[in-house]
């Protein structure tokens, strides 16, 4: 089964351990392409925690992402094989969709140009 973009799903979350996981929502971030070659989903974890990261991202519309509580989007990413989603449980809303994307756009390019080895 391959799940689309912004798709909010449950998956068995890895802690920073390895040792232990827990179910937990997660974001699709990879696209459909991606997950029917690899047979692998790109994934942000999902978290109502307290704590805050600046690059963390409020899920507006969290109602209509098939979520019980407020939460935000944090760019902590993984890869986990698309057999492991337990299910679909929403999808963003297209502002929260618009918010995760600048985010990661943002998070994941460079600012500066790479310097051409050959011209150094």
């Amino acid at each position: 089964m391959t799940f689309d973009p912004f798709d909010v799903v449950v998956v068995p979350f890895p802690f920073a351990d390895l040792n232990e996981k827990k179910r937990r929502p997660a974001l699709v971030v990879s696209s459909v392409s991606f997950n029917k070659v690899h047979k692998q989903t790109i994934f942000a974890m999902i978290t109502s925690t307290k704590n805050k990261w600046s690059s963390d991202v409020v899920i507006e519309d969290w109602q209509e992402a098939g979520l019980n509580v407020p939460c935000k989007i944090r760019l902590k990413l993984f890869t986990l094989d698309n057999k492991s989603v337990v299910r679909k449980v929403g999808k963003l809303s297209k502002r929260d969709e618009k918010s995760i994307v600048a985010t990661l756009v943002d998070s994941l390019t460079t600012q500066q140009p790479l310097e051409d080895s050959d011209s150094a």
